[in-house]
């Protein structure tokens, strides 16, 4: 059992959520990920029936596999530290959605002598992402303040277009949380999720997925071990 005291006292050394069973959690920093998706296909496999002619199969499992370790590269070029998809199989439901975690830099304030120094009060620079967002972003963009597990947060939510030139064929609907880890100002942790609903980020399905997501960051505990 962790002493109350330390946890007030000392930053938290990880966290959890109360993650569904059919999404997984690749860890991006430490660990192989690779070998974890490898895994996570290898298991989702195994529930296929036997009777399934193995040509059918192959194929599809190459393509989960190809689309995974392509999820897992872009989220290292992110800098994630996680990242959490839905496993599913071809011809049940596909979600078109995944969130990642990882640390966020803070805000610079600049001084009167032009110097520069780092934000440390999470309520200020709380603040100070409201304020900057709000006189940048378009008017789709929402924005919100409260507390994640006591701590102070920030929530974004937006709509990110297409982009061809890039390989992203749909545009997509973007959350994200900004946390203050507990007892250390220089950290934040971002969850951040994206979905493309249906085909339309402004559809019936990504509007379930993004009250899911929200509901699911109501279950976020830091952990002290």
């Amino acid at each position: 059992m962790v002493d109350p005291t330390t946890q007030s006292t000392s930053p938290p050394t990880g966290y959890h959520l109360l993650l569904p069973e059919d999404w997984v959690q690749i860890p991006l920093q430490q660990g192989d990920a690779e070998v974890a998706v490898r895994s996570i296909v290898t298991s989702a496999f195994a529930r296929v029936a036997t009777d399934v002619p193995r040509d059918k199969l192959t194929p599809l499992r190459l393509e989960l596999e190809r689309r995974l370790l392509a999820a897992v590269a872009e989220a290292r070029r992110a800098e994630a530290l996680e990242m959490y998809l839905p496993v599913k199989l071809a011809g049940e439901a596909n979600l078109g959605a995944s969130f990642t975690v990882s640390h966020a830099r803070l805000p610079v304030r600049s001084g009167p002598d032009g110097g520069s120094s780092r934000v440390s009060d999470p309520a200020e620079i709380a603040v100070q992402l409201l304020a900057g967002e709000s006189a940048t972003s378009a008017s789709e963009t929402d924005l919100s303040s409260g507390e994640v597990d006591g701590a102070v947060a920030v929530r974004r939510e937006h709509v990110v277009p297409a982009d061809p030139e890039r390989g992203v064929e749909l545009a997509s609907r973007r959350v994200e949380y900004l946390v203050a880890v507990p007892a250390d100002p220089s950290q934040w942790l971002v969850a951040a999720f994206s979905t493309i609903g249906a085909g339309n980020p402004r559809d019936d399905l990504a509007h379930a997925m993004v009250e899911w997501f929200d509901a699911l960051m109501t279950t976020f505990r830091w952990s002290w071990t």
